[in-house]
């Protein structure tokens, strides 16, 4: 999957949870992941998405999208078996979850667009 934005695009090779259970499960256990991996979280309609770090054993970036694929929330270094929740709003379709502090290093944030086979084949990308 890749992730579009004004500083450039970024690939990532993602794991895709689609249904409760692996959305359920989510990255808890895993205790290292490459640089360029992820977990891309799809739900079947627009909702509000709230995570929690419970039994993830790595810091997170979460990025929270609309049903177009635009960002529409990051969540930087989310905290290991912290049980607060984190907010990703409303209208919430996919949640792209990395490596911890990697969305601040490639600059990824609100507006940039997320592109994968599950989003569809018309993301919202950003005209040039």
């Amino acid at each position: 999957m890749t992730v579009t934005g004004e500083w450039g695009q970024a690939r990532f090779h993602v794991q895709v949870a689609d249904d409760n259970a692996e959305r359920g499960r989510g990255l808890m256990f895993v205790e290292e992941m490459p640089t360029m991996a992820g977990m891309l979280f799809v739900y079947e309609a627009p909702q509000r998405a709230s995570f929690w770090m419970a039994n993830t054993l790595i810091p997170l970036d979460m990025i929270f999208a609309a049903p177009d694929g635009t960002v529409t929330r990051v969540h930087h270094e989310a905290i290991p078996h912290d049980r607060t929740p984190i907010d990703g709003g409303d209208n919430v379709r996919y949640v792209l979850e990395i490596n911890g502090g990697l969305a601040a290093q490639l600059g990824i944030s609100e507006g940039d667009v997320l592109q994968h086979p599950a989003i569809g084949p018309d993301p919202a990308l950003p005209c040039r």
